[in-house]
């Protein structure tokens, strides 16, 4: 939740001990890191275990902020908070984290554990600032100047480090909250630019009208990242039919609007025949070449990810050794 401000996963690992398939151990990044080249650190990293087996990672290590305060802003519309998001982002403030959730997901959530949110608002965003205690002072004032401009309807400010706390609350529980609505849910994850929010956000309502199975909204509303999640009963048949249909509607309309398929789970098996609508051949045949340099028998988490396999033969092998990369029918380089 707090990626927007301090970074991903890829931003905060320096480096990482990997067991190659063949039996090497190699360190990338950390004291190690090269200079230049390939970077096998980030593609190991974004790699969702096909590339090897990482026995020890390095990570970043941050100083916790001096002070930090949390806002609930409601909004009498999605549109209007979508806004407010893009408004805050472009007046340059980047909070520590900024969480949006629809009505339907506020309503579950309260319920579940009495956060203190607007049970009336249509949209709430969940906004923290951090840092000095004078630098969040004048954050907030900001962020109340910008959420008036778009026509926010109530403002709850934390007192204190516990009411902080209760405001993020109803946030981290969202999911398991869906259970007094639904017996099962679908969470969705795909990432869009964040002026698009309002439009993707009404077309998810009409995909919900056009499968009849309700959908919660609940996301990393600083990056864009989308959680849709869709409410059904697995005893009902056809009804996980349904809530799958409509996922792979809201990831196409993710990539549509210029987003990815997903924003933190990863590709797995569940967006594997997806992969095409976000990539050409020719990137998904250059991904695979990539996996046999490193596992040429495809041993690692076999079938995930790619959705037309090839044998390593087909698509012409490169070679990993200790941690290089060579391409035996290219030029060195």
């Amino acid at each position: 939740m707090h990626c927007l401000k301090y970074g991903l996963t890829t931003n905060n690992l320096l480096g990482l001990e990997l067991a190659l398939m063949n039996g090497e151990v190699i360190r990338l990044g950390g004291r190690h890191l090269d200079a230049g080249g390939l970077d096998l650190l980030g593609a190991v990293t974004g790699s969702e275990g096909l590339l090897g087996v990482v026995t020890e990672v390095t990570v970043r290590i941050l100083p916790k902020p001096e002070t930090a305060k949390a806002l609930l802003l409601g909004f009498d519309s999605i549109e209007d908070a979508g806004d407010c998001v893009a408004r805050i982002i472009g007046e340059g403030v980047i909070p520590g984290g900024m969480e949006m959730m629809d009505r339907l997901a506020i309503k579950a959530a309260e319920d579940f554990c009495g956060a203190g949110y607007p049970r009336d608002a249509e949209a709430l965003l969940i906004v923290e600032v951090d840092g000095v205690a004078a630098e969040v002072a004048g954050l907030t004032r900001k962020l109340r100047s910008i959420a008036g401009a778009c026509r926010v309807r109530t403002v709850s400010e934390s007192r204190d480090e516990a009411e902080r706390l209760a405001f993020w609350t109803g946030r981290k529980n969202a999911f398991p909250a869906m259970g007094r609505i639904a017996p099962d849910y679908y969470c969705m994850d795909g990432t869009i630019p964040r002026g698009r929010l309002p439009e993707v956000l009404a077309r998810i309502r009409g995909f919900s009208e056009q499968y009849g199975l309700p959908a919660a909204n609940v996301f990393h509303a600083g990056d864009g990242n989308l959680h849709p999640l869709i409410l059904y009963d697995a005893n009902v048949p056809g009804e996980l039919e349904k809530a799958e249909r409509f996922g792979e509607d809201i990831l196409r309309l993710c990539v549509e609007v210029g987003g990815v398929l997903t924003g933190e789970h990863g590709v797995g098996v569940e967006k594997r025949d997806l992969m095409p609508v976000m990539f050409s051949e020719q990137d998904l045949n250059q991904q695979q070449r990539l996996k046999c340099a490193f596992d040429p028998e495809g041993r690692l988490n076999p079938g995930k990810m790619f959705p037309t396999l090839h044998r390593c033969a087909e698509l012409g092998r490169m070679h990993v050794h200790q941690g290089q990369t060579r391409f035996p029918h290219l030029p060195r380089f």
